[in-house]
């Protein structure tokens, strides 16, 4: 849902059959001079996708063209077909979760069931509007990631920076799918696929409301279809990627209330989720958290609630052991939630007038 790279910093490019096959020779030697993967300590996905980074600022400097800073395209799993190995679809997609009436939710005891249980409660309640497929989802956000040094170790992540992102709904094939404003610059979300194709279909790696919409709301059937449609990156458990999936959902898009709170009672069933007292956002928010830690990986992902509303606020991942890649406790990427809506133009905002071009 945003605009001219593949994400937060993904630069718009064009692959035809004869163009994606010089660019792959071009880019060969350069890849090499990569470093490998430092062991298990971290999923292959989130090296490649570094991998992938280096590219783009090759790209930048052939093409010596403004390019987004930030590199975490829209979902952490790889798109359907990239020559590079893994690419993702760009932003953070965020649920809305507006309580109706001033009524507040008596802050839980007990551990995550209990506490995404009365989550799912307030979501369900959230006064939404349905999406059409000619409209817009609109995220507003604070968000940084750690970058990967040639010695294959983690740069500590900056200071999160501010960033808008624009959905398209349209359930069609896609090749440009959203729009994104960053660093005072518009960039396309073009996405990367097959010669000849005609784009991403609204599904999980694009999902849309309406495609949403037609998610089970029973949490069994919904984990059952989730862990289907999941694939874990090199080196990561199943549960960890299903629970990473559930919060890439919950981050940027907008959906029927009954669907987020199923997702909500869906994490619940998850193995080795717990619930914390203390959790902060990348805009320095603190609320209670649900975290899951992939011992596999040696990564934990936190997600962060309101204490007063229990609306979700952003979430973070983070080493949880010492690695050949970085320190225990170091972030690898958060985010911060900050606004969210549904508007009827790229570059128009909740309850604004478009911005000129």
């Amino acid at each position: 849902m945003n605009a001219t790279g593949n994400g937060p910093d993904r630069a718009p490019r064009h692959h035809g059959a004869e163009g994606a096959g010089r660019e792959e020779t071009d880019r060969d030697p350069l890849l090499r001079l990569l470093p490998p993967p430092p062991e298990r300590d971290l999923p292959a996905e989130r090296h490649f996708h570094h991998k992938d980074r280096l590219m783009h600022l090759i790209d930048n400097d052939r093409a010596r063209e403004p390019r987004p800073s930030r590199s975490r395209p829209f979902l952490r799993r790889p798109a359907l077909w990239t020559p590079l190995a893994a690419t993702a679809l760009a932003g953070v997609l965020a649920v809305t979760l507006t309580t109706t009436g001033d009524d507040r939710p008596t802050p839980p005891g007990g551990g995550a069931a209990v506490l995404l249980q009365q989550v799912a409660e307030v979501a369900a309640r959230t006064e939404a509007t349905a999406v059409r497929d000619d409209q817009y989802v609109y995220v507003k956000s604070l968000s940084a990631g750690a970058e990967l040094e040639e010695d294959g170790t983690y740069r500590a992540a900056g200071e999160p920076a501010e960033r808008e992102v624009w959905w398209s709904q349209d359930p069609a094939p896609a090749k440009t799918v959203g729009l994104i404003h960053e660093n005072g610059s518009y960039f396309p979300v073009n996405e990367l696929v097959p010669p000849g194709s005609e784009g991403v279909p609204a599904g999980l790696d694009r999902p849309t409301y309406t495609w949403l919409s037609t998610l089970p709301t029973d949490p069994d059937r919904l984990l059952e279809r989730l862990y289907d449609l999941t694939d874990p990156d090199d080196g990561q458990e199943k549960a960890q990627a299903v629970f990473d999936t559930i919060g890439d959902l919950l981050s940027e898009t907008y959906m029927p209330p009954r669907n987020a709170a199923a997702l909500y009672r869906a994490a619940a069933k998850i193995p080795g989720v717990t619930r914390e007292t203390d959790a902060e956002d990348a805009a320095g928010r603190h609320g209670y958290g649900i975290r899951r830690t992939d011992t596999r990986a040696a990564t934990a992902t936190e997600w962060v609630f309101a204490p007063d509303t229990l609306i979700y606020l952003g979430e973070r991942t983070y080493l949880t052991r010492d690695t050949t890649s970085g320190k225990a406790g170091q972030t690898l990427e958060e985010n911060a939630v900050l606004t969210r809506g549904v508007v009827d133009a790229y570059r128009a905002r909740p309850d604004s007038p478009t911005d000129p071009a």
